[in-house]
């Protein structure tokens, strides 16, 4: 009974893990109704003037993934696809707008402000297979991008070295 019950557990759990990043949703034939059933309630909508949606999908922080999904004016979907990549990480440049990186890569996990510098500074957790990353993006109070700092994310790192002592 037991070993059913466990088994069963572990059988949905994976059931919910399968739409995590929408493999089973099809460009061209799957509906935006489809889209937000199967990745869950977007965490910011952004529709474009030609009349397509974007849907933007944050797995943030600990799934290190955003997601977006561009629903055309029809309501079907016409891509999906991370936002967090080497690629798109790449094409950010000194004087970009906020709104464009915001297109770009999604709703960042978190927006601080830094007093001394007078920036705005939005972090996303990221990952390239196991390899835990992080990106600072830096825009000036105009909105304008100054600065990308992308490095490892030694903070998500497990502890080295020896067990700690019993006192």
């Amino acid at each position: 009974m037991l070993r059913t019950a466990i088994t069963c557990a572990a059988l949905a759990l994976l059931a919910g893990c399968a739409s995590f990043d929408g493999r089973t949703l099809v460009p061209g034939k799957s509906t935006r109704t489809e889209v937000e059933a199967t990745m869950g309630r977007p965490a910011e909508v952004l529709t474009r003037p030609n009349g397509d949606t974007r849907l933007y999908f944050s797995r943030l922080p600990f799934g290190r993934e955003i997601y977006v999904a561009t629903v055309g004016s029809d309501g079907v979907l016409r891509s999906l696809e991370r936002t967090l990549t080497r690629k798109n990480i790449a094409s950010l440049k000194e004087g970009m707008q906020a709104q464009q990186v915001r297109e770009l890569l999604g709703p960042p996990y978190r927006i601080v402000y830094m007093k001394l510098i007078e920036r705005d500074v939005w972090e996303y957790p990221w990952r390239i297979v196991e390899d835990r990353r992080i990106l600072w993006v830096q825009f000036s109070r105009d909105g304008q991008l100054q600065e990308v700092i992308e490095m490892h994310d030694f903070e998500s790192d497990v502890p080295s070295g020896p067990p700690a002592r019993a006192p």
